[in-house]
């Protein structure tokens, strides 16, 4: 990268040398070293002479300490590839949230806060918003409630949810299931994704195993030619965690439980109050009026796919046959071949020119022109050189890891800005999808020094063969600058407690940051600059796709021919309804699950039937039920990672932050994407203020006015 000369950081990178018995017992150690400072809070400090100084700030410095540890021992659960510290971290993870949970329904801390609190002291924007948090923590605990049986009740219900999110998640990460089929039933999938697949023995000989993990599954529903392969892996991928079934909806139940113990009608008012939208209302009247302008647009657009599919039936001598449905199992086959005839846009040649490396640098190019960073890759030696252990290995937690320092440039001061790590490819046991983890947060420390962050982003691209190296389709592009968007957020937060660290602010704005940065996948100059045709990286890949080119066919261009970005930049809302439509299922379950009228009614809900008969409804698609398959044919609420993992009640913030997102787009960079006198002013304006103000602070600020929905509906043209 620009000026990528390695030197040494002032601090040294976290130490991945955990074992499975030290992950345990350092988690029990952190949390009696915090116990024993709590009792001493409670005892030496009295109610009436307690400060913001001598209560909330001691304890802020403590939690800032203890995330320096208390992430990374988490963190083994997503990334090792030993089962038992995997195991162990699932351990050392539930007693850390069991511990918080005794912590937040400490009666003597309580009456500590809350003392400070009435005092109402002046304090500037950020401390104040940690005394109004940490006192409400307590409160959303059952202090509130009459201490005895109900508040033993709260308790126990409280740590069963946390029991219940890690092993819903550990099951996620564990599931290794899958489906062998033969080479004709797997036809029309590109050879790059059948090299990878395991060759059955046995039984199984001359079949390949398809896995459920990404580089699997969506190749396969996008290309394979046979409708009973496409239904076959979207029926099982949607029962392929049917242990999750029963947690799933015990964790509905009983969120729902708690809530109204806490005088709320349901977990959604509760879950909702602290975020930007406020109330339930608001949220239903969002999605419901979103649902309202796309549905039109949906069915036309599923009418327009049928077409395709009628073609293909009447190819295949199966026209007269052909009774005119449209399966959800279809939507991607047919949404390809209709991007490849109409606009000529074949996602898997344009992946030639997306090798995973060189995007990797051409996107980190982009956040050095436009916030005023410098990445340096750290390899080899130099590993060893800032690893306090003297050992190069033990800073990262897997060889495939690729780790940096981040840096201001000369403009922006030149000072460090914290770690960076990239960990891309799957494995056994790994977390399956694409997500940003903050391993360690930035604050400031006691003596008034900065604490650097470090951040990594785990995905699960497709792995490099002898012939070609990774290559990424345009989704796929898209998703890793969002995600690496996340983790900018988070390394160059810059907030007086981990608290509000980077990423942490509310579910409903948090999207917003990576969303608007997925513009720059779409803008022509950009997509120019990321592109790189992977012959052109060795003669080795040269050589390879000579070997598969048609006979007599141009060497291809270094960068994507201007044609080919038109073509695909005019795909941008292509079938764009029913992308928003699939969302609205998403958001709609969610709020349907956490917003039942009563108790009684989410005790009695089947919540596979729940789910299918929404999507029934909203997505204009059909499923296995209309072939006379029961209603509970699946079970896709127990992949449903989000609900469990913090977006309860919440996942309506991925279409509400897309609000915010073009917003800022197209009122300050559409113009000029690679202004960097608006990347810096977003970047110290937005970025760097994580959740230490209230989020419409931070937009209005930046915005110079309040937020609107105009650019939203513009957007995905259904403005009225």
């Amino acid at each position: 990268m620009a000026g990528s000369n390695f030197k040494k950081p002032p601090q040294a990178p976290p130490l991945f040398v955990a074992t499975p018995s030290s992950v345990v017992a350092d988690m029990k150690r952190i949390i009696e070293e915090d116990r024993k400072k709590e009792n001493e809070y409670a005892k030496s400090i009295k109610p009436e002479e307690a400060t913001f100084d001598t209560v909330l700030l001691p304890m802020a410095h403590d939690q800032d300490k203890m995330a320096l540890e208390v992430n990374i021992l988490g963190f083994y659960q997503a990334v090792s590839t030993d089962s038992a510290l995997r195991d162990a971290s699932t351990e050392a993870d539930k007693l850390m949230s069991d511990y918080g949970i005794e912590s937040s329904m400490r009666e003597d801390m309580f009456a500590l806060v809350d003392a400070v609190y009435q005092k109402k002291p002046e304090l500037e924007t950020e401390s104040q918003l940690l005394l109004e948090k940490s006192r409400k923590v307590f409160i959303q605990y059952g202090l509130g409630l009459p201490a005895g049986a109900q508040r033993e009740r709260f308790k126990v219900i409280k740590k069963r949810l946390s029991d219940l999110a890690i092993t819903f998640q550990k099951n996620l990460n564990e599931e290794n299931g899958g489906i062998w089929f033969t080479r004709d039933e797997l036809e029309g999938i590109p050879d790059n994704v059948l090299e990878t697949l395991a060759v059955g023995e046995g039984e199984n000989k001359g079949k390949l195993r398809l896995t459920f993990k990404y580089p699997d599954y969506f190749p396969t529903i996008k290309y394979a030619k046979k409708e009973s392969t496409r239904r076959e892996v979207r029926m099982q991928y949607e029962n392929k965690n049917m242990e999750n079934v029963p947690l799933f909806k015990e964790t509905m139940v009983l969120r729902d439980e708690a809530a109204r113990m806490l005088g709320y009608p349901n977990h959604a008012a509760f879950a909702i109050e602290d975020k930007m939208a406020k109330t339930t209302e608001w949220v239903d009247h969002f999605l419901g009026d979103l649902r309202e302008r796309l549905t039109k647009g949906g069915r036309e657009e599923v009418a327009h796919l049928t077409e395709y599919k009628q073609k293909d039936m009447t190819s295949q001598g199966l026209g007269k046959e052909y009774d005119g449905r449209f399966y959800m199992w279809d939507h991607y086959f047919y949404n390809r071949i209709m991007e490849e005839e109409e606009f000529k846009v074949d996602q898997q040649k344009i992946s030639e020119w997306f090798p995973l490396s060189s995007t990797i640098r051409g996107m980190l190019q982009i956040f050095e022109d436009l916030f005023g960073m410098v990445f340096v890759e750290i390899v080899g030696e130099d590993r060893a050189a800032i690893s306090t252990t003297g050992k190069g290995d033990d800073v990262v937690w897997h060889p495939d890891v690729q780790m940096f320092s981040v840096w201001d440039d000369e403009g922006e001061g030149g000072e460090f800005i914290g770690y960076l790590y990239l960990d891309l490819h799957p494995r056994d046991g790994k977390y399956g999808h694409a997500a940003n983890f903050n391993i360690q947060p930035g604050f400031i420390q006691p003596n008034g020094s900065r604490r650097y962050p470090a951040t990594s982003l785990v995905c699960n691209f497709s792995k490099p063969t002898p012939k070609q190296p990774s290559l990424l389709k345009h989704d796929e592009v898209v998703t890793l600058f969002h995600e690496l968007g996340h983790g900018i957020h988070d390394l160059v937060g810059r907030t007086k407690y981990s608290r509000f660290h980077g990423t942490a602010t509310t579910q409903d704005f948090v999207e917003a940051p990576s969303q608007m940065l997925e513009n720059w996948c779409w803008t022509p100059s950009q997509l120019k600059s990321l592109s790189n045709h992977y012959s052109t990286l060795s003669d080795a890949y040269l050589a390879s796709w000579k070997e598969s080119a048609p006979q007599g066919q141009e060497t291809p261009s270094k960068q994507l021919p201007d044609d080919l970005i038109s073509s695909l930049v005019a795909t941008r809302h292509v079938n764009g309804a029913l992308f928003n439509l699939r969302q609205l299922h998403f958001g709609i379950f969610d709020m349907a699950v956490h917003e039942p009228a009563s108790h009684d009614v989410v005790e009695k809900m089947d919540m596979s039937i729940e789910y299918n008969r929404l999507r029934s409804e909203i997505v204009p698609m059909d499923g296995p039920e209309a072939d006379g398959e029961p209603m509970d044919w699946g079970h896709g609420q127990a992949t449903f990672g989000h609900l469990m993992g913090g977006y309860d009640a919440g996942y309506y913030g991925y279409l509400a932050s897309q609000v915010y997102s073009l917003d800022m787009f197209y009122s300050v960079f559409a113009k000029d994407p690679m202004n960097p006198e608006e990347g810096r002013r977003y970047r110290h304006g937005v970025l760097e203020k994580g959740g230490s103000q209230p989020e419409m602070k931070t937009l209005t600020d930046f915005l110079g006015r309040a937020p609107t929905t105009d650019a939203f509906y513009k957007e995905l043209g259904i403005a009225k």
